[in-house]
């Protein structure tokens, strides 16, 4: 892998897609951060009966995926696929394109886009017409609607992009591993031009089950809105969310020589291990501190360039592991900048989260305006920074943390920094 005798390529956004529980674009979603507002409500998409511990969730309003494909496609891709190909959509759109630009080889246009769960609504209806109908009524659709690689190949097949193609799969950091690894094969010079991102849509019964039994999810169901909670003292578990975001990551020469408008650069990929538990951060979070470290070191930055970080924060006890980790790193600077949880807002989108929080950041470079961290009731000893609790912090952010953790022990993190 590599390109000659040149040096790693710098890698610039030039493009960007979301669909969201706040909005199903990049500017009503971010207006919506703006705004403090909250995606959270009773679910819908199921009957989430008493039986339910957690009945709330942020949800997806107004999608429809026929402004993005037929009735015949919509028919035969899972939810999360639909969310995929409508942010990609918006990203190519963003970034002046069509599909491959003139001029550029096919081959060196790519794909990555991950998702922790892939098509399980597709898996649930298909499971209760094997049980309740027989093996010959399940859909010769099933397998490739619910796979997670499908949304990276169905995105590649539509818009004729045979660059490298493939799904990252690492729970909640899956889509910061796509777009961290897309920025990679663009740097060594694998590719000229990436759609990188995730989706995800896993507002059912089954996943619903099975969080709840964990006791991860927020039970704090006569109050949907204000449920979602990070870095308060009484978080008691993440509201889920879903939907999809898409980045347009291009070599500086690439998007320069067709005359892109540059949103902003990816200068930073960390990522690690923590090696300790299936759900539970380690004390001290010294994997999420490696992987925020490998991204400074990445990017030839220090703490006093960092100017804001866009923390995991799910609103469950991991936050004070999240806050120790970020002190670590960034020793006395991290009591003068801002860390936020756009979670608060939306949700955790699982699989998607990286991808939404990284627009959200590259929002954030741009603009100069950090979003609030909402709900806030009661201070965390153990959570002692500054979380944006009170509104939208308006101040100059060169250089931007995104972290996104998943089950397993998975630890990416993402510099970003605005463009000028």
């Amino acid at each position: 892998m590599g390109n000659g005798t040149q040096g790693p390529k710098r890698v610039v956004v030039t493009g960007t897609g979301v669909v969201s529980p706040l909005g199903n674009d990049v500017e009503s979603t971010w207006s919506g951060m703006l705004e403090g507002k909250s995606g959270g409500a009773t679910v819908s998409a199921f009957e989430a009966t008493d039986d339910f511990a957690c009945r709330i969730a942020c949800e997806v309003k107004g999608f429809d995926p026929l402004d993005y494909m037929d009735k015949r496609e919509v028919r035969r891709h899972d939810r999360v696929s639909q969310f995929a190909v409508a942010a990609s959509a918006q990203a190519l759109k963003s970034a002046g394109l069509e599909g491959v630009p003139e001029g550029t080889n096919p081959e060196r246009f790519g794909v990555i886009f991950g998702s922790g769960i892939g098509g399980i609504s597709t898996f649930e209806e298909q499971h209760r017409k094997l049980i309740e109908q027989g093996p010959n009524r399940v859909s010769p659709f099933f397998i490739p609607m619910f796979i997670p690689d499908i949304s990276a190949g169905l995105i590649s097949i539509r818009w004729n992009l045979q660059g490298p193609n493939y799904a990252t799969v690492s729970a909640c950091a899956s889509s910061a591993h796509a777009i961290g690894d897309a920025m990679r094969h663009i740097r060594h010079g694998d590719a000229d031009i990436m759609i990188a991102g995730g989706a995800e849509a896993t507002v059912t019964p089954m996943t619903f089950a099975g969080f709840s039994s964990m006791k991860a999810m927020s039970t704090r169901n006569d109050d949907p809105a204000g449920a979602s909670r990070p870095f308060s003292i009484d978080r008691d578990g993440f509201v889920m969310g879903e939907g999809g975001g898409a980045l347009i990551l291009e070599s500086l020469e690439h998007a320069e020589a067709r005359g892109a408008e540059i949103l902003g650069e990816i200068v930073g990929y960390g990522l690690s291990a923590d090696a300790h538990h299936i759900t539970a951060p380690p004390p001290g979070g010294y994997g999420a501190q490696s992987a925020m470290r490998m991204a400074m070191k990445y990017a030839k930055v220090g703490p006093g360039d960092v100017d804001y970080v866009n923390a995991h924060g799910t609103s469950t006890m991991a936050d004070a592991i999240e806050t120790e980790a970020i002190k670590q790193v960034l020793g006395d600077r991290a009591y003068e900048i801002v860390v936020g949880s756009t979670k608060s807002m939306t949700g955790h989108l699982l699989g998607a989260a990286g991808a939404l929080e990284a627009i959200a950041s590259l929002m954030v470079c741009r603009t100069g305006k950090i979003p609030p961290t909402i709900n806030f009731s009661e201070a965390d000893p153990e959570c002692d920074l500054e979380y944006a609790h009170h509104g939208v912090i308006e101040r100059p952010v060169g250089l931007a943390l995104t972290n996104s953790f998943g089950f397993g022990g998975h630890n990416v993190c993402l510099a970003i920094r605005g463009w000028d």
